[in-house]
């Protein structure tokens, strides 16, 4: 098994565990297929198309697979080796050097910090090396049909997918992505292709898969339509005399609704002192580490990295690699 098929995280999305759940059977299959030549035609498909564009797709079990063995399931002195390393440093900078008036003019025209656009491809694809060889077609459709944890989640995306090949003219059958039909360089789901992606290049189409230009520019338009507050905090470490008051949880995925004041006290203290906003939203992320575990204070833009992928762990380690790329840039 190549390292790429579990690493990829699906856009705005990450399943950290997913109990098991009776398989449809095949009147619910077709009755799903029903249903869904329904809804696209009520957005104009033509129901011969959407049948096609259906029949066309075939199931995987690699998909559901995947699905069920996130990497993000494993504790952080495991899954952070995956993505802080040399090599992924390396390239990163020489893939800053290479596009840094690109990403110059991406941070400014959409105001978030360059190393933040390097470090999400960076996370994602390895820089294009690795973005994914299950079809487009078949995870969605796998998961849409065959998968009921989110079955109705996935399902909207293969709509998306059927929209987005017209609206881009993309062939679908050479559409290649992660398990969870994230495809390009920054690895966008349908949707988010739909919604978020910019013709960076200009050159008429925006093109995540070939174009580099508009992998950076959609990347920061992504983090700039999630409300990215360029050159501000993300998350700082925590020191506890003792363990977290009853009074605070660590995040698990639900809207902000801590502020920096709910959280510190003579017991939960920044590792670092400076001036803070208390007023500002905030959570909380616990990260196992071997032999102990660490306590971090996420504020606004550590949430906004978790609408790219909802694991903490996930955002950590995006955090901990811009951190990198942004000393090495400057010190080389």
């Amino acid at each position: 098994m190549t390292l790429f098929k579990r690493i990829f995280a699906p856009l705005a999305l990450t399943f950290l565990s997913c109990s098991a759940a009776a398989a449809p059977t095949d009147s619910d299959i077709e009755k799903l297929k029903s249903e869904f030549i329904k809804t696209q035609a009520e957005k104009g498909f033509n129901t011969e198309a959407t049948a096609s564009f259906i029949a066309n797709a075939e199931y995987n079990q690699a998909v559901i697979d995947a699905m069920t063995k996130p990497w993000e399931a494993k504790p952080w002195y495991q899954y952070y080796p995956i993505f802080l390393t040399e090599k992924r440093l390396e390239k990163g900078l020489a893939f800053w050097n290479e596009h840094a008036d690109i990403i110059d003019k991406a941070s400014k025209e959409f105001n978030v910090d360059p190393q933040i656009i390097v470090a999400i491809i960076g996370i994602e694809t390895f820089y294009g090396g690795y973005m994914g060889n299950y079809p487009v077609k078949d995870a969605l459709y796998t998961l849409g049909f065959h998968y009921p944890p989110r079955a109705k989640f996935f399902r909207s995306e293969f709509a998306n997918l059927q929209s987005l090949v017209k609206e881009e003219n993309l062939e679908l059958n050479s559409l290649k992505g992660s398990y969870a039909g994230a495809m390009g360089f920054g690895q966008f789901i349908p949707s988010s292709y739909r919604h978020y992606a910019v013709d960076f290049d200009k050159d008429g189409s925006r093109d995540l898969l070939n174009s580099k230009a508009d992998a950076i520019g959609s990347v920061a338009n992504y983090f700039h339509q999630h409300g990215w507050q360029k050159d501000q905090p993300v998350t700082l470490q925590l020191t506890l005399n003792k363990d977290l008051p009853d009074t605070v949880k660590t995040w698990s995925g639900e809207k902000l609704h801590y502020k920096v004041a709910d959280i510190l006290s003579p017991d939960v203290a920044l590792a670092e002192s400076m001036d803070l906003d208390v007023k500002q939203p905030a959570l909380v992320v616990k990260l196992e580490q071997a032999d102990n575990d660490e306590y971090w204070l996420g504020l606004k833009n550590f949430y906004v990295i978790t609408r790219y992928n909802r694991s903490p762990l996930y955002a950590m380690a995006v955090y901990q690699f811009s951190q990198e790329l942004k000393k090495a840039y400057a010190t080389q």
